[in-house]
């Protein structure tokens, strides 16, 4: 029998309560504190995220905001983009992530947008196509090293799309190791300490740029990712979370 989970909108009203479905188990974390701060000053700009509880626990959501505010290096004014999606283990294979994904498409219809795009990566936790596919997406663009812009379409507005200065805009923070960061998800604190932490036992000091408004994203993120991004010596070193024991194995192929 197929389970039935309650679709559920977060808001200023409930934010508190709900929270965000990430670090809920860490709300006192730093990174917890930060994300429910920058939540809260989002959804003035039209962010939206939409959970299912299974009696009472969320086990899926999806967080989006129009184009014009996206947290992504994307040019996508006019439409919905989704900056994550996820359900939990167990309950993925219910259609829950399909349920999130036509909630957040009617919802584009309703405010008279013009689709809705989304950023996916076949090698990160991102979301990957085949949902999307299946719900009517086609990809439009990518962006190096492994992202693909989807997009569902409403009508003949410009299709969204990647910048494609990459290589400058990852020169512009110069030589040494940086961590390009947001408070758009609560584990970058985490990952910052991480990466400054472990640069440090190899004598590498790691100098931290925090973009402050979606379009320093738009414009100075060094990949498409946007909120989370670590430099080195004017190249991409990761955009991902990485345990210690990357950081080493990165930073020790560029040091020999």
């Amino acid at each position: 029998m197929k389970s039935e989970g309650r679709l559920v909108t977060v808001g200023t009203a409930n934010v508190d309560e709900l929270g965000f479905f990430c670090y809920l188990s860490k709300r006192k974390s730093e990174g917890y504190q930060r994300k429910l701060r920058w939540l809260k000053d989002r959804f003035a700009e039209g962010m939206k995220i939409k959970m299912i509880l299974e009696a009472g626990r969320p086990v899926g959501f999806i967080e989006y905001i129009p184009g014009d505010w996206t947290w992504r290096a994307v040019r996508a004014e006019g439409y919905a983009v989704v900056h994550c999606m996820w359900v939990v283990g167990r309950w993925k294979k219910k259609g829950y992530g399909r349920r999130l994904v036509d909630a957040c498409v009617r919802d584009a219809r309703k405010q008279g947008l013009a689709g809705v795009a989304m950023v996916t990566s076949s090698s990160t936790w991102l979301a990957g196509n085949d949902l999307l596919l299946k719900r009517g997406f086609g990809p439009v663009d990518r962006a190096p090293p492994t992202f693909e812009l989807l997009v569902k379409r409403f009508g003949d507005a410009p299709l969204p799309s990647f910048p494609t200065d990459w290589d400058k805009r990852m020169a512009r923070y110069g030589r040494g190791l940086t961590v390009v960061r947001t408070d758009q998800c609560p584990y970058v604190e985490a990952a910052v300490g991480i990466i400054a932490d472990t640069a440090g036992q190899r004598g590498i000091d790691t100098n931290v740029v925090e973009l402050r408004s979606s379009k320093d994203v738009q414009s100075k993120a060094p990949s498409a990712y946007g909120v989370f991004n670590v430099v080195y010596d004017g190249e991409l070193l990761s955009y991902r979370y990485l345990v210690r024991k990357e950081v080493l194995q990165h930073l020790d192929r560029r040091m020999t």
